[in-house]
């Protein structure tokens, strides 16, 4: 398993970002997946989950209706479209296949973590 997180950067609040997630190694197309997050000094929180085929998703309360989750299992990758970015959305966010194939927020119920990518939302 090999998930890569790209499309981190800087950028100033109220501007959007598009986070991919890609596996390289095997197909993902059996799995849920998700986004978390980890600020500096803080826990890594949930953020965003979608199952197996895209027909279920799940949202933080603290992202709803301006974080979206997709996914192209043909190409085997994830995405998180970020829009009206706030300094709090800084943190490395971080892909992750689950174990079963609907949408959970729980961090046990997934197996494979890849490396964040890092967003900072300047105010």
């Amino acid at each position: 398993v090999q998930l890569q997180a790209s499309g981190g950067g800087l950028v100033q609040a109220g501007h959007s970002l598009r986070l991919s997630c890609k596996e390289s190694r095997r197909t993902i197309s059996n799995n849920a997946m998700g986004w978390f997050r980890q600020a500096p000094g803080k826990e890594r929180e949930f953020v965003a989950a979608i199952s197996w085929n895209g027909g279920g998703t799940a949202y933080a309360d603290s992202v709803k209706e301006r974080f979206t989750i997709s996914r192209d299992n043909a190409k085997n990758t994830v995405y998180l479209q970020m829009m009206s970015l706030k300094p709090e959305d800084t943190a490395i966010y971080l892909c992750a296949s689950a174990i079963g194939s609907w949408v959970t927020s729980e961090n046990s119920r997934y197996r494979y973590w890849g490396q964040g990518t890092l967003v900072t939302v300047s105010s």
